[in-house]
């Protein structure tokens, strides 16, 4: 459907890299409206042999170590959040930028400005080649607005297009929404998180008994598969859940102050954090809190949430 057609692309992150590269030799010509760079690495994909998916498949131990490996070497990139391996990482990067784009101002245009790990680092290898095809353009002119023919930048150009698809990602900070959900007392979650999202743990919140959540508040990553954050979760809630049953509780509820000190213990370590030094991400909301990323290792993440502490917790009983 797009054989021949020009088309404009609104965004340049993580959803249109995923698309760019394969409508980019069916268009007739296509814009890209890019506002802010992104740090990209090399994916270093490929199919996996025959022989190797018979060995995964028949020994489920080397299945799960492969696992474990994938994990492990991902766990090493925190360092590019919170370490002193941001200049590594950048280096990486950047080769990856200067091995597929060849002319020097499109190169400038697409280099980031902001600490990598600032915002999402994208990982994929045929992003860059695609924007360096004859019949792809990049614009970083803001667009002021949209007719019927197509879309104006700020600096007078109107751009005709057929089609327009718009990659502009998606609400990360307003969790739970557009729920409304009331705990005890009146408290309503919405209200409560207006100044931005928080959570013990990520997992639960004061005033919401027996609320127990997954990929809440700061349980994001920047580094790590987020499979491994929810299996952590998956089993903590079934240990509450257990103690509810085994102890007749009528709920559990995080006590105020355990939740208070969870946070500010959570934001003093974000504070040393890559995001904290992006003026703007998807991680944080309007004001600048960083809401949505867990600020460690999942190892760490893994330990605290290994065993719920029930000190943490109202018990109360039927």
């Amino acid at each position: 459907a797009l054989e021949g057609k020009r088309g404009g692309v609104v965004g340049n992150a993580a959803s249109a890299i995923q698309f760019i590269p394969e409508i980019a030799p069916q268009v007739a010509q296509l814009t890209v409206f890019q506002r802010t760079p992104n740090w990209i690495i090399p994916r270093g994909d490929r199919a996996y042999s025959e022989r190797e998916k018979r060995l995964l498949t028949r020994h489920k131990w080397l299945a799960r170590l492969y696992r474990w490996m994938i994990w492990a070497r991902q766990e090493l990139m925190f360092s590019v959040i919170r370490g002193g391996m941001q200049d590594r990482w950048r280096e990486l990067a950047l080769g990856n930028l200067n091995d597929h784009v060849q002319d020097p101002e499109l190169r400038r245009a697409l280099t980031p400005e902001y600490p990598i790990g600032g915002k999402r680092i994208l990982i994929h290898d045929d992003y860059y080649p695609a924007l360096a095809r004859e019949n792809v353009t990049l614009i970083t002119s803001p667009i002021v607005r949209a007719d019927e023919k197509g879309l104006v930048t700020s600096d007078g150009r109107h751009h005709d297009f057929d089609v327009i698809i718009h990659a502009t990602g998606f609400d990360t900070t307003h969790f739970l929404a557009p729920m409304a959900i009331e705990g005890r007392d009146g408290h309503v979650l919405e209200t409560q998180w207006k100044d931005g999202a928080e959570a013990y743990l990520g997992l639960t919140v004061s005033g919401f008994p027996n609320l127990f959540m997954m990929y809440g508040p700061n349980t994001n990553l920047g580094h790590n598969s987020i499979i491994f954050m929810i299996e952590c979760q998956a089993n903590y809630i079934l240990r509450c859940v257990q103690r509810l049953r085994e102890k007749r509780l009528r709920y559990l509820e995080v006590r105020p102050e355990t939740m208070k000190a969870f946070n500010r213990r959570l934001h003093e370590d974000l504070a040393r954090t890559a995001w904290a030094r992006t003026e703007k991400s998807w991680y944080k909301t309007a004001t600048g809190k960083i809401t949505n990323n867990w600020s460690g290792t999942t190892t760490e993440y893994w330990w605290r949430t290994r065993r719920p502490d029930f000190s943490a917790y109202r018990e109360v009983p039927r």
